[in-house]
């Protein structure tokens, strides 16, 4: 049990990612299922404490690839129990190179969430990166193998900026232990860390990757990138920059622009993509606010947006798979023949909404509690409008414009038995945690002293929701969908890209053809007709006098000419000019 103790739970997941190219059908199937709880069992018997210690940078210390607390024992839990619902989810998927890829993102996560040093994160950091990037590829489309490339480009910038920072902490002193960070004493390696950490939370100006990547992957691709990328980026904030206050800011700002982007977007799929931005801007503020209570209601919001989030990819994935469509302008009317699809989506929708009895009520309101307890006036306003954009676009918008609205004539088939039974076990906890929210806030890193059922807050919530309500179907007409594309930030780094493409394109050929044009068209090829040409002129040239002498007639001094540019050019050279040549040459060395 000692050995077992000090196994990491990522270790479990890469040899089940080694195991599952060799099965196949539904043994694969079931063994991915299974793979993820019993690696939720094995979190749950890990003791606290540092656990597995290797040294293999001598002079940094040991490196801890084991490191259990509560904190990062919640986020584990919810890592695994959502695979194992994902991978329900696709158990119509016969890519094996899908899920060994998921099983290597899964698995890279949980090792940035245990890891107790920087270069044990760092590592798994890049990993997670990296096999995501095959997450999106899993597709095989244009539009995915385009997204995928930007996606990895972010994330290796993001990468850099981590290494960087990492580098530079070290190098003035630092410690590689993962800890928290003073921010009183931060100084340039410390700021490109949280940059690192920063760019995989998608705050504003780095949140485009998302957005522009999760869509393009597959239906089944999509749910499982919901999980894990950002979350690992709010834990890593929880743990290692909690109360740094430009995070209440940035946090704020990530609550607004998802609700706005949301808004105006028409693919169903983005508009759940840019709910992730908001609902991470939740708990990046409250890493930002710092306080147990503020550090444990951001860990019971992760835990319960994982759940409803991959809910709603997952009923928005059942529709892709079953219409092949994902633009509001092109769906409606399904509720005709996905009911099931259409009840599973809208518990996932009013959960994202924070509405009593649902999981969303039970841990967004802490934060926001959180946020009051401090004093923090404009945050906790902001928060709370926030809240109610939420139930505009995500609780109301989506549902609505995908499975009502105007009908289109579509009759897709309800989805298939295990999308349904993993949409409806996702349910079941998104109701479980709203009625009885003591079970989640048990596995918290700080008690919580929190009652989420009290009159206040639930007059307080129904407020803001009729409201979103009423504002919702009074601009109604307002907000009739267009096949229109929204501009994010991506903009820049696409024109940019094309820019940067066409000016080194425009300098670099340009070059190439100015020195083609002057050096092989030019010199090289008058250089060349001179290697050819120039021993026939030459000899003519020295000919000439001794052929005037001799009385050589024009006629026959054209014609050795002739016959002397043939010899040349083939090689061929007559004893006696060959000798001519030699003695000349001999006296001109001889001279000098």
């Amino acid at each position: 049990m000692e050995t077992l103790a000090n196994i990491p739970p990522s270790f479990l997941l890469f040899a089940g990612a080694l195991v599952t190219v060799l099965l196949k059908g539904t043994l694969r199937n079931v063994f991915l299922v299974a793979l993820p709880i019993l690696t939720f069992i094995h979190i749950a018997y890990l003791p606290s404490g540092n656990g597995l210690q290797v040294s293999f940078l001598p002079g940094f210390g040991d490196s801890e690839l084991l490191r259990v607390d509560k904190l990062s024992k919640a986020f584990g839990y919810i890592f695994t129990l959502n695979a194992a619902a994902a991978l329900l989810f696709a158990f119509y998927v016969k890519k094996a190179i899908q899920h060994t890829a998921a099983l290597i993102y899964i698995g890279s996560a949980l090792g940035v969430i245990f890891a107790g040093d920087l270069i044990t994160l760092y590592i798994n950091w890049e990993l997670m990166a990296v096999s995501s990037t095959f997450v999106i590829l899993a597709r095989d489309t244009a539009k995915a193998k385009g997204a995928a490339f930007r996606y990895v480009m972010v994330h290796i910038f993001g990468g850099l900026l981590l290494l960087a920072g990492i580098v530079m902490t070290v190098s003035n002193g630092g410690s590689i232990a993962f800890d928290s960070f003073d921010y009183a004493s931060a100084n340039l390696g410390t700021w490109l860390i949280l940059g690192g950490f920063l760019v995989n939370a998608a705050a504003p100006g780095v949140s485009a990757w998302l957005s522009d990547a999760y869509p393009e992957a597959s239906v089944t691709g999509g749910v499982i990138l919901s999980a894990y990328t950002t979350k690992t980026a709010v834990y890593v904030l929880l743990r290692s920059f909690h109360g740094w206050e430009p995070l209440i800011w940035i946090g704020c700002a990530m609550t607004v622009f998802g609700i706005i982007y949301a808004l105006l977007e028409n693919d169903m799929r983005r508009i759940l993509a840019y709910s992730i931005i908001n609902q991470v801007g939740f708990m990046v503020c409250a890493a930002g606010i710092g306080t147990d209570m503020a550090i444990s209601g951001a860990t019971a919001h992760a835990f319960c947006h994982i759940i409803y989030k991959s809910l709603l990819w997952m009923s928005a994935g059942a529709v892709l798979y079953r219409t092949g469509k994902s633009r509001c302008t092109e769906l409606g009317g399904l509720y005709k023949t996905m009911p099931l699809t259409l009840l599973f989506g809208t518990i996932g929708a009013l959960a994202i909404s924070a509405v009593p009895l649902t999981s969303g009520f039970t841990s967004k309101t802490i934060i926001i509690a959180a946020a009051e307890h401090e004093h923090l006036l404009w945050p906790w306003i902001v928060l709370e409008l926030a809240s109610a954009g939420v139930f505009l676009h995500a609780g109301i918008k989506f549902p609505y414009f995908v499975f009502f609205n105007q009908d289109r004539g579509l009759r897709p088939k309800e989805a298939p038995g295990t999308m349904l039974w993993a949409m409806g076990i996702l349910s079941f906890l998104c109701i479980y945690l709203g009625i009885r929210p003591q079970a989640l806030y048990d596995i918290l890193p700080y008690t919580v002293d929190y009652q989420a059922y009290t009159t206040s807050h639930l007059v307080t919530q129904m407020q803001l929701l009729m409201f979103s309500a009423l504002v919702f179907f009074l601009f109604l007409p307002m907000l009739k969908r267009t096949p229109t594309i929204v501009l994010d930030t991506d903009w820049f780094y696409r024109k940019g890209g094309q820019f940067f493409y066409s000016t080194c394109d425009i300098c670099l050929n340009g070059i190439n053809r100015i020195a083609h044009k002057t050096l092989i068209a030019g010199a090289t090829k008058k250089l060349c007709h001179f290697a050819t040409e120039g021993p026939a002129n030459l000899l003519t040239l020295i000919l000439t006098p001794i052929w005037e002498i001799s009385g050589t007639s024009m006629d026959q001094r054209e014609k050795l000419r002739e016959d002397l540019r043939e010899n040349v050019r083939k090689g061929v050279f007559p004893i006696g000019i060959t000798a001519c040549l030699s003695v000349l040459l001999i006296a001109v060395l001889f001279f000098f």
